[in-house]
């Protein structure tokens, strides 16, 4: 429960800074959880906002029968789903990708180090979304097994299967671009 849990206490108490704190360390990856679902990451950072306005507004209780994290990946998980029922289809956006360069060396690293993030993102964005979830929660918001079970509405042995068809799913889009594992 920890710190985000009293943070939220302390909002329902009557105390704005403890949901200002709680934005603070959510919404970047709350953003990009939500645009692991809807694939458009201006909807995304429009849910992530009225997923907290929700949060301010609504003051649902947390019961604390789970991570406050997890909580609150939930209840974004609800927005999303609910504005993917709303509307039709989704516009496609490409990826821009601004980044600061210093010595030659440096420019070639991150250069190479961003064409790999773009690839690694165009190839989620190909899978099947519970993929793309489940990776996500995963490996970008470090969220263990059982987390995501109770986030996704999975059992264990069910995220752990789609972790693996993910990953070998995730490798064969890789594959398919170019990309080659380098083994050290």
């Amino acid at each position: 429960m920890g710190n985000d849990a009293d943070r939220y206490r302390r909002y329902l108490d009557g105390d704005d800074n403890g949901i200002i704190e709680i934005i603070d360390i959510y919404h970047e990856g709350l953003t990009l959880y939500l645009n692991s679902i809807v694939d458009n990451i201006c909807v995304a950072e429009e849910l992530m906002q009225e997923m907290f306005v929700r949060l301010a507004v609504k003051k649902p209780k947390f019961k604390g029968k789970m991570y406050f994290k997890t909580w609150l990946y939930s209840i974004a998980k609800h927005c999303a789903l609910d504005y993917l029922r709303k509307s039709s289809k989704m516009a496609d956006f490409p990826i821009d990708e601004a980044f600061h360069m210093s010595d030659e060396e440096d420019i070639e690293r991150q250069y190479l180090k961003e064409e790999q993030k773009i690839e690694l993102h165009r190839a989620m964005r190909r899978l099947k979304s519970e993929y793309a979830q489940v990776l996500y929660l995963m490996y970008f918001e470090n969220f263990d097994t059982a987390q995501i079970a109770s986030i996704m509405k999975k059992s264990k042995r069910q995220v752990g299967d789609l972790l693996y068809r993910a990953k070998k799913t995730l490798k064969t889009e890789l594959e398919k671009d170019g990309f080659v594992y380098e083994e050290y």
